[in-house]
């Protein structure tokens, strides 16, 4: 019985088989209390603890039954998406900094099964008693070497000493020979670990960009220019450098945003989704973006800037070569910059052509909706619409994600003009709605 849940949930999903780690990581996590996960970005590490903990869940519990502890909003909301895929009857909820503290109120009034959040927000409703703790047995500390880098050592003490009726603990990472503090009462895991050694790593290119000039803005743009028209992530390491790369690509004719930790959540949350469902084709960010985001398979990372360690540089490369595909990291380097001892400076230079054509424009762009699904509105309802009153072909719709109380749709550039106009005066399930090309992610200006 459960094996045929199991193979639903897969159907649900869209997947054939698991791989090896998920499969290793299901059995291990059933048999044993104490586990420690360790596998790269992008190798469906998500899956291979949620499948487990779906078999662990009892159905008569009408309580907060797993908690898992994540450093950011976006990989509780990336898993918070797997889940609703699986499919499975139990609720979820996920909890964050950022997000209204009075909807997260009313979610929890009826319990989920399975509770997502920051390790600041759940301490938060774990002093405002806002759910039980009596009837959580499992505990997963996703990334939580992130957490422990982002220092929300005081909160995960605080709430580990509140689970007392804990029995399996999992701890998740992309990074090995991490100690693991005494608060987790995690001792003597059994560790899985799928982190290859730098013999396997094969799929990934590296190549080194020459700037003539100290300030790197002409070589990535001419890099840029030389990609065929194919997006990139673009890491830097600082925020303001974030944003005054992105304006100026853009001044350049590039359709780029930034993305960084200074940013509020909902302009997080835009440039994500624009960079999802390819409206905008090239992400400046920092390290925030190395892994714990949903975002499609890069074929090209680029560094702007590098890391001060090797293991920030390897996350950011895993967003590109995931599991069998290849990728090109870029390294833009200035002669008066510091050698760094994890970088084989003898690596391929690539040069550049200044003299290539800008990329094509993004095929499609972003129309808000100024609805979710707190008013009832989900994809069919968007779809049905934007076809009915807007005369939308199949093919004209991209991406569409519904949130609480908006929603975004990528729909062709050379469609939306006649959308809009045709669906200026109607109503969708009986409501007038805005809705409107969505704003861009653009630099705010000192006062």
């Amino acid at each position: 019985m459960k094996n045929q849940r199991s193979n639903n949930i897969l159907l649900n999903l869209g997947i054939e088989n698991l791989n090896e780690m998920q499969v290793a990581a299901q059995e291990t996590i059933l048999r044993d209390n104490n586990v420690l996960l360790l596998s790269p970005t992008g190798s469906g590490k998500t899956l291979a603890f949620l499948l487990p903990v779906f078999e662990i869940l009892e159905p008569e519990v009408k309580d907060v039954q797993c908690l898992i502890l994540v450093p950011s909003r976006e990989l509780g909301l990336q898993i918070e998406q797997v889940w609703k895929k699986m499919g499975t009857d139990y609720k979820v909820n996920v909890c964050y900094g950022g997000h209204s503290i009075e909807t997260e109120i009313k979610n929890l009034s009826n319990p989920p099964a399975v509770l997502i959040g920051t390790p600041g927000r759940i301490a938060d409703h774990l002093d405002r008693g806002t759910f039980k703790t009596e009837n959580i047995q499992t505990l997963i500390l996703d990334e939580f070497d992130k957490s422990l880098q982002l220092g929300f050592h005081e909160e995960m003490s605080f709430i580990i000493n509140r689970l007392t009726k804990l029995n399996k603990r999992i701890l998740v990472s992309a990074t090995s020979d991490i100690e693991i503090p005494k608060y987790t009462r995690v001792i003597h895991p059994t560790i899985l670990d799928f982190i290859p050694g730098e013999e396997e790593k094969t799929n990934l290119s590296l190549k080194m960009v020459v700037s003539k000039e100290k300030d790197k803005i002409n070589s990535l743009f001419h890099l840029i220019c030389s990609l065929k028209s194919e997006s990139a992530l673009i890491f830097c390491n600082h925020r303001d450098a974030a944003e005054r790369i992105s304006d100026t690509l853009n001044e350049k004719g590039i359709y780029a945003t930034y993305y960084h930790g200074g940013m509020d959540q909902d302009e997080r949350e835009r440039a994500l989704i624009q960079f999802r469902n390819g409206s905008v084709s090239y992400l400046v960010t920092t390290d925030l973006a190395a892994r714990g985001l949903d975002i499609p398979e890069m074929k090209h990372v680029i560094h702007y800037h590098l890391p001060s360690k090797e293991d920030e540089f390897t996350h950011r490369n895993g967003r590109t070569a995931r599991m069998l595909a290849s990728g090109t990291a870029y390294i833009i380097t200035h002669e008066s910059e510091k050698k760094l001892d994890y970088i084989d400076y003898g690596m391929k230079v690539l040069l550049v052509d200044s003299n290539i054509k800008l990329p094509k424009p993004p095929e499609f762009q972003t129309i808000y909706i100024s609805g979710g699904k707190k008013n009832k509105l989900n994809k069919i309802d968007i779809v049905g619409f934007f076809s009915q009153k807007g005369k939308l072909e199949k093919g004209d719709l991209g991406l569409i994600e519904v949130k609480d109380f908006i929603s975004f749709a990528a729909v062709k550039t050379a469609k939306v003009k006649d959308l809009l106009r045709l669906i200026r005066d109607e109503k969708m399930k009986g409501k007038k709605f805005k809705i409107e090309v969505a704003r861009k992610v653009v630099k705010k200006e000192d006062n």
